[in-house]
């Protein structure tokens, strides 16, 4: 029977940005650092309830802008170059045009990720 091991919370939060690097790693990071997948989820809900310290449930991750895709043809969406698609930590989107208030889009995102 295997020990089990402690975290410090330095190292979970390490393990959480990397988690969020990019999209679908979350298989891949808890693979890397021989973890669950569950575990890896259980921290990064701590991580955006600030129970894990760094940078609280208000930060943001990464962002990776991609072209917006027809949904059967596969080319970009013509009309769509003056919008940005904003997705949050807990992994709502919004789409918003190019110009938008960047003070009330903080609040907006930030009001998102208070709810459950």
């Amino acid at each position: 029977m295997g020990r089990r091991r402690r975290w410090p919370d330095a190292t979970k939060l390490r393990i959480v940005e990397e988690s969020y690097s990019g999209p679908r790693l979350v298989s891949a990071t808890a693979r890397r650092h021989g973890i669950s997948n569950q575990l890896l989820h259980l921290w990064r809900r701590a991580w955006r309830e600030g129970r894990l310290g760094g940078e609280a449930a208000g930060g943001f991750v990464p962002a990776v802008i991609v072209p917006e895709m027809a949904a059967t043809s596969g080319t970009p969406v013509s009309g769509t170059a003056g919008r940005i698609a904003v997705v949050s930590a807990n992994g709502r989107r919004l789409i918003v045009e190019r110009d938008v208030d960047v003070e009330a889009l903080i609040r907006i995102v930030q009001a998102l990720e208070r709810l459950a």
